[in-house]
């Protein structure tokens, strides 16, 4: 069933030809691409991500030149279970693209502060919420508990009671 929006509703340019540009400029730091509802998804190499981000914002083509959230999710099944999410918008092309990278609770992803600003909080918070490490972040500290906080309050193992 296709996604019905309304009239008034500003539509995102079409993918098309994204997932060509961003091989071309990525190469082997791509490990999938994936499209749903008309929004690429790159899943990276976790070390290769801050030359990925750079690239999709500085290639003439993509030009993704905002970083508009960073978010964590957490699947406990898995080896690597937390996805780090990076959701980028071109302001010049009208379109959004997704970064994903996958890692686990001991190994660090390298800190997008350089290539945007915007990264220190937004790392900060899924350090907050997760525990997801940044390696080279400027000030990685809790963001939304309170410093004496145990635990990561969004990871699906964290006690539903007695932390309070």
């Amino acid at each position: 069933m296709a996604v019905q929006l309304a009239k008034h509703v500003p539509q995102m340019a079409s993918d098309e030809g994204v997932e060509a540009a961003a091989r071309k400029a990525l190469g082997n730091m791509i490990v999938e691409v994936s499209s749903h509802v008309g929004e690429t998804t790159l899943t990276v190499r976790r070390e290769a991500v801050v030359d990925v981000l750079r690239a999709l914002r500085d290639t003439p083509g993509l030009e993704y030149q905002q970083l508009m959230e960073i978010a964590g999710c957490d699947y406990p099944e898995r080896p690597e279970r937390f996805e780090v999410n990076y959701h980028l918008l071109s302001l010049t092309q009208n379109r959004r693209i997704r970064v994903k990278v996958l890692t686990d609770d001991k190994t660090p992803v390298p800190s997008a502060t350089a290539v945007w600003p915007v990264a220190n909080w937004l790392e900060r918070e899924v350090f907050d919420l997760y525990g997801v490490l940044f390696e080279g972040h400027p000030d990685l500290r809790r963001i939304l508990t309170d410093y004496g906080f145990e635990g990561y309050p969004l990871r699906k193992d964290f006690p539903l009671t007695g932390h309070v």
